[in-house]
C-alpha cells in the first residue's frame, strides 16, 4: 500500500504558525477554518483511492473534529492521524513524517518562506506540488508580476504610470488578502509602505484594479495545463481600507460564459511563464471591464477553491494530481514506526 502524508500547519497545531497570527485572534480563526477545510477536502479525496494509506497531521484543537466526515466516507483508503511532538517545529515534523511515507501533500502559505522550507524538508522525490523554483517565484508578488509581464500577461504594475485612482499596499510574500490595504492615493500608500518597511516588512505598492475578483483552478503537469474551474472570489473592504477575504464560490462561472475561453488560455500562459508549477495551482485575477483579465497572484498550492470542487466536477481531483506525480519507482521509506 502506498502511503501519503497530508500536512496543513494551523490545523496541525504548529505553535510558530499559530503564534504568528495570534492564537484566538480573528485572523487565526479565519485561517484555521480555511486550512482545515482545505486539509479535509484533500484527505477526503485521497481516502477514496484504493490502495492508498493516508496520514493526516492534527493538533489538539482538532481532536474531536478531525476527519469525522472523512472517516465515514473512506471506502477504500486508510486514514490515520499524526500529532506534532511537543517542541517540534513544522519543518522538523514534516521532515520526520516524509521519511515514513512515499509522498507528502503540504498545504501551507508562502509567507515567511514556510511552503518553500517545507518543500526542502520533504525533497522533490516525495513532494506533491510545485518545484522549489516555482514556489520561490510565486511566493513573491513582485517576482510573480515580473515573470508574468515578461510573458506578455497583464499585471497591476503595468498600470502604474498615470494611475490616479486607488492604490494597494500588501506584503510581498503575503497569503490571500492578509494585511492588504487600499488607499485613495499613491502618496497615502507610500506612507503605509514606509511604515511597514520600518517594521521589517517587504511590501508591494501597486494600482488597485477595479473589477470582478475571480480565480482559475487548474492542474499542471510537465506538458499540460488543464483548467478545472473559474471561481468567484468574495472580498470586502472596510472603512479603513483593509481587505477581507469572505470566501470563494468554486466553479461559479458557467462554461458558457464568454470570458471562460480567454481565462482558460490565460491559465495556460501563466503555467508556461512560471516553469515548475505542478499539481493544483490557483490563479487570482480581476476581470476589468476595459482591460479584461489582470493577474494579481499565483498560488503554488491548494487553495480554498479546491474545497467541494471534486464533488462539483464529479471527478476525484486528488487522483488526477497523484497520476501526474507517479514516480518511476517508490522513494525509500523508513521502516514502520509509530507516527
Amino acid at each position: 500500500m502506498s502511503r501519503i502524508f497530508v500536512y496543513e500547519p494551523l490545523s496541525a497545531g504548529d505553535p510558530q504558525t499559530t503564534q504568528a497570527l495570534g492564537q484566538g485572534s480573528p485572523a487565526h480563526r479565519e485561517m484555521l477554518e480555511a486550512g482545515r477545510g482545505m486539509r479535509d477536502a484533500v484527505v477526503g479525496d485521497l481516502a477514496r483511492i484504493a490502495g492508498l494509506g493516508v496520514t493526516v497531521a492534527v493538533g489538539e484543537q482538532d481532536a474531536g473534529h478531525a476527519m469525522h466526515g472523512v472517516r465515514q466516507a473512506a471506502g477504500e483508503g486508510v486514514v490515520v492521524l499524526a500529532r506534532q511532538a511537543a517542541g517540534e517545529d513544522a519543518v522538523a515534523f514534516v521532515r520526520r513524517q516524509a521519511l515514513l511515507h512515499d509522498l507528502c501533500w503540504v498545504v501551507a502559505p508562502e509567507s515567511e518562506a514556510l511552503l518553500l522550507r517545507l518543500h526542502e524538508a520533504v525533497g522533490e522525490a516525495r513532494w506533491i506540488g510545485c518545484s522549489a523554483a516555482a514556489i520561490r517565484i510565486a511566493a513573491s508578488k513582485s517576482a510573480t508580476c515580473a515573470a508574468l509581464a515578461a510573458a506578455g500577461l497583464a499585471t497591476p504594475p503595468q498600470f502604474a504610470p498615470g494611475h490616479r485612482d486607488a492604490w494597494i499596499v500588501k506584503p510581498d510574500d503575503g497569503a490571500g488578502a492578509m494585511e492588504t490595504r487600499r488607499h485613495a492615493s499613491r502618496a497615502g500608500a507610500q506612507v503605509d509602505a514606509r511604515e511597514r518597511s520600518r517594521r521589517g516588512q517587504r511590501t508591494v505598492v501597486e494600482p488597485f484594479i477595479e473589477g470582478t475578483p475571480l480565480s482559475v483552478s487548474l492542474i499542471v503537469g510537465a506538458d499540460l495545463a488543464r483548467p478545472l474551474a473559474v471561481n468567484r472570489q468574495r472580498l470586502a473592504i472596510d472603512a479603513e481600507g483593509w481587505l477581507h477575504d469572505q470566501g470563494v464560490q468554486p466553479a461559479a462561472i458557467d462554461a458558457a460564459d464568454g470570458r471562460v475561453p480567454l481565462l482558460h488560455a490565460l491559465a495556460a500562459r501563466v503555467a508556461a511563464a512560471i516553469p515548475g508549477l505542478r499539481g493544483y495551482v490557483g490563479i487570482d485575477l480581476v476581470w476589468n471591464e476595459r482591460e479584461g483579465p489582470v493577474v494579481i497572484e499565483v498560488n503554488p498550492r491548494v487553495t480554498c477553491a479546491y474545497v467541494g470542487l471534486s464533488a462539483i466536477l464529479r471527478r476525484n481531483l486528488a487522483q488526477e494530481i497523484l497520476a501526474l506525480h507517479a514516480p518511476a519507482g517508490p522513494a525509500e521509506v523508513a521502516a514502520d514506526v509509530p507516527a
